[in-house]
């Protein structure tokens, strides 16, 4: 793994996103490596780079954004892999993934995506910077079982735990049933911050996803 997660910061220090994406692919084609562990043990670390290995220096935010940029186009063309391993195929429930309002940040929250549909949920993926009420119109429409809300960046707990109540105010009024999920860097080390903020679960890794799944 670390040679491969070594391979793979290399080509990113290089902006090289064709090379990126093709170490990825070629990896999961060979089952040198699953999805789970390219996820978490190679993109998501290199996600959190802030060094340019090869140059020294500390990243500027236009090549983090590049950075972030490449990963995102690795997700996507491992897709295919993801609908691969799905067994059973959306059998425990429906659930929305979203960011609440100026969390920006909604890499780590695509991924988890995917670590839901391996675990047999339909996921559906609303992405960054989603408002609150943007998020309840889309729980109207698709009606899911659980709701997932991710946040990175500390600041974001205050926007989240607004969603979150306005969340619980729409489930009672309009008589909906789903169930709160949190996750995201924002929780690390603080497991009990979920459950103040409102939320009635926390899952932080595919590990977690699977132990929920397996009580759906």
């Amino acid at each position: 793994m670390h040679e491969i997660y070594a391979s793979f910061l290399q080509h990113l220090d290089q902006e090289d996103r064709q090379a990126c994406v093709e170490l990825a692919t070629s990896r999961l084609a060979t089952g040198e490596i699953g999805i789970v562990p390219l996820y978490q043990q190679v993109l998501a670390p290199a996600l959190r780079e802030k060094v340019n290995q090869r140059s020294g220096k500390t990243l500027s935010i236009w090549r983090e954004h590049v950075r972030t940029s490449i990963i995102r186009t690795v997700v996507e063309c491992c897709y295919p892999y993801v609908i691969k391993d799905i067994s059973p195929p959306c059998s425990k429930g429906r659930i929305i993934i979203c960011c609440p309002l100026e969390e920006l940040h909604e890499i780590g929250a695509r991924m988890v995506t995917d670590f839901f549909v391996l675990c047999g949920f339909e996921a559906i993926f609303i992405g960054a910077n989603t408002p609150h009420r943007d998020i309840i119109e889309a729980i109207e429409d698709a009606l899911p079982d659980y709701v997932a809300i991710s946040v990175s960046n500390n600041y974001n707990l205050v926007a989240a735990r607004r969603t979150i109540r306005q969340l619980i105010e729409a489930k009672e009024k309009e008589q909906l049933k789903f169930r709160i999920i949190a996750g995201g860097t924002a929780f690390d080390g603080r497991p009990g911050l979920a459950g103040e903020i409102g939320a009635e679960f926390l899952l932080q890794t595919f590990e977690d996803i699977k132990h929920f799944a397996e009580g759906c």
